[in-house]
C-alpha cells in the first residue's frame, strides 16, 4: 500500500505500523459507541468516567480525538439547564414540569425566588462578559484587517518601485560581477536598486502567478525579527516573507528556505496550503524567485506536512537541510522529502541543482508546518 493511502478517520499516518494501530483504535471506538448512546446524557457520563479512570487504552491519535469528543459532550451537558429555573412567578423543575409560585409554602417560595435571582444575576454577568468579548473581538479583527490592508498598500508601492527600474534588469547568467574578497558577487539588478537602498535587508522577490504570493523577501541575522516587522521596519502582525538567516546567496546554499506566516486573511503564505491539493499544484506548478542579483524560475517537486521537532528527535528535519556536501547527502534528503510528499509531481533533482523551500505554519498538528520544495530550472 502506498504511504499516501495510510488514512483513517480523516487522519493520515506515515508508517504502516501507525496506520494499523489507528485501525485497531477505530474498531475499538466503534464497539464502545455500539454499547453507549452518545445522545443519552447518562451514557455519556458513564463513558466519561470510564475514560477518566483509564478503562480504555488507545494506540493512536484517534484515541485522543474520541476522548475530546466525549469531553465536549460532557461540557454541553454541564451547560444544559437543570434544576429550578424561570421568572415571572412561573417555575419548572429539571423534567420541565411547570407550576405556580403560589403552589409552595412561604419558606419554599423564598428559596425559589433566591435561586431565580441568583440565576438572573449569573445571566446578566454572562451577557456582560460576552458583550465585552464581542467588542474586544471586533477590535481585534479591526486591527487585524488594518494591518492586512496596510500590507497590501505597502507591497503594491514596493512593486511599483521595482517595476519602475525593470528596464535595466539583467537575466540569469548575464550579470556583471564585482569581487569582494574571494567571493564574486553580481551587481544588483536595476529594478531592485531603489528598494535595496530603502532596506539593505532585501535579498529578492517571490511571486507565484495567479496567487496572492507576490512579495519582497528579506533576511536578517535571526529568524525572529521579520515574524512581526514589515519592509519599513515597522511592527506588523503580518510580518514579512524572509529567508532563513543561515542561507547565503553567494556562495549559494544548496537549499534556500523562505518562511512566511499562514495568515487567516490569506496574506503572506496564507494560501500555501492550497498545495495540499494536486489539482492546485497542477495550476500553479512554477515559482518565480528573483534575488536582487539575478532572476530565477523554479518547478515544484514536493508538497508535504511536517513539524518542528525536539532537538534530540532522530527524524528528518527539512529546516536543517541547507547544504549538501555530497551526492549521497543530497539524494538522502531528496528521498526523505519524496516519501513525505502528498503526491508525485514527476519532477526530480540531482546533486548540484539549486533548491527553494517555502515553509509556513500548519494547524493540523502541534508545531506543524506545511512545506513546498522546488528546483531551479532557469
Amino acid at each position: 500500500m502506498d504511504s499516501n493511502s495510510f488514512s483513517v478517520a480523516g487522519r493520515r499516518f506515515r508508517t504502516r505500523a501507525d496506520y494499523e494501530a489507528a485501525l485497531r483504535d477505530e474498531q475499538k471506538i466503534n464497539e464502545i459507541k455500539s454499547r453507549y448512546s452518545l445522545h443519552n446524557g447518562d451514557d455519556v457520563r458513564r463513558l466519561s468516567d470510564e475514560l477518566k479512570v483509564g478503562k480504555y487504552s488507545f494506540e493512536s491519535v484517534l484515541g485522543n480525538d474520541f476522548d475530546d469528543e466525549i469531553f465536549d459532550l460532557m461540557e454541553k451537558l454541564k451547560s444544559a439547564p437543570a434544576g429550578v429555573q424561570g421568572s415571572g412567578g412561573r417555575i419548572s423543575d429539571s423534567k420541565g414540569n411547570k407550576g405556580s409560585l403560589e403552589d409552595y409554602d412561604n419558606e419554599m417560595q423564598k428559596e425559589i425566588i433566591a435561586i431565580i435571582r441568583k440565576k438572573e444575576k449569573r445571566r446578566k454577568v454572562i451577557v456582560t462578559v460576552f458583550s465585552i468579548l464581542a467588542v474586544a473581538s471586533l477590535s481585534y479583527f479591526g486591527i487585524y484587517y488594518f494591518f492586512a490592508e496596510r500590507t497590501d498598500q505597502d507591497v503594491q508601492a514596493l512593486a511599483e518601485l521595482r517595476d519602475a527600474g525593470r528596464n535595466g534588469a539583467v537575466p540569469w547568467q548575464e550579470v556583471k560581477v564585482n569581487r569582494t574578497g574571494d567571493i564574486a558577487v553580481p551587481d544588483i539588478m536595476e529594478e531592485y536598486k531603489t528598494l535595496y537602498n530603502m532596506n539593505k535587508r532585501l535579498i529578492g522577490w517571490l511571486k507565484i502567478d495567479d496567487t496572492i504570493i507576490d512579495y519582497p523577501v528579506l533576511q536578517t541575522t535571526d529568524n525572529e525579527y521579520y515574524l512581526d516587522h514589515n519592509f519599513d521596519q515597522e511592527y506588523d502582525k503580518n510580518g514579512s516573507i524572509f529567508m532563513d538567516y543561515q542561507c547565503t546567496l553567494y556562495p549559494r546554499s544548496t537549499n534556500l528556505i523562505i518562511y512566511g506566516h499562514h495568515m487567516k486573511s490569506g496574506k503572506m503564505f496564507g494560501s500555501l496550503q492550497q498545495y495540499a491539493k494536486e489539482s492546485y499544484y497542477q495550476e500553479h506548478s512554477v515559482i518565480q524567485f528573483d534575488t536582487i542579483y539575478e532572476k530565477g524560475t523554479y518547478e515544484i517537486m514536493y508538497a508535504f506536512r511536517s513539524k518542528v521537532y525536539n532537538e534530540n528527535d532522530i527524524v528528518f528535519k527539512y529546516y536543517q537541510f541547507l547544504e549538501a556536501n555530497s551526492a549521497e547527502e543530497f539524494d538522502s534528503n531528496m528521498k526523505e522529502m519524496a516519501a513525505m510528499s502528498l503526491y508525485d509531481t514527476g519532477v526530480t533533482a540531482n546533486y548540484g541543482d539549486q533548491l527553494l523551500t517555502l515553509s509556513t505554519c500548519d494547524n493540523s498538528q502541534s508545531d506543524g508546518r506545511f512545506v513546498v520544495v522546488a528546483k531551479r530550472v532557469s
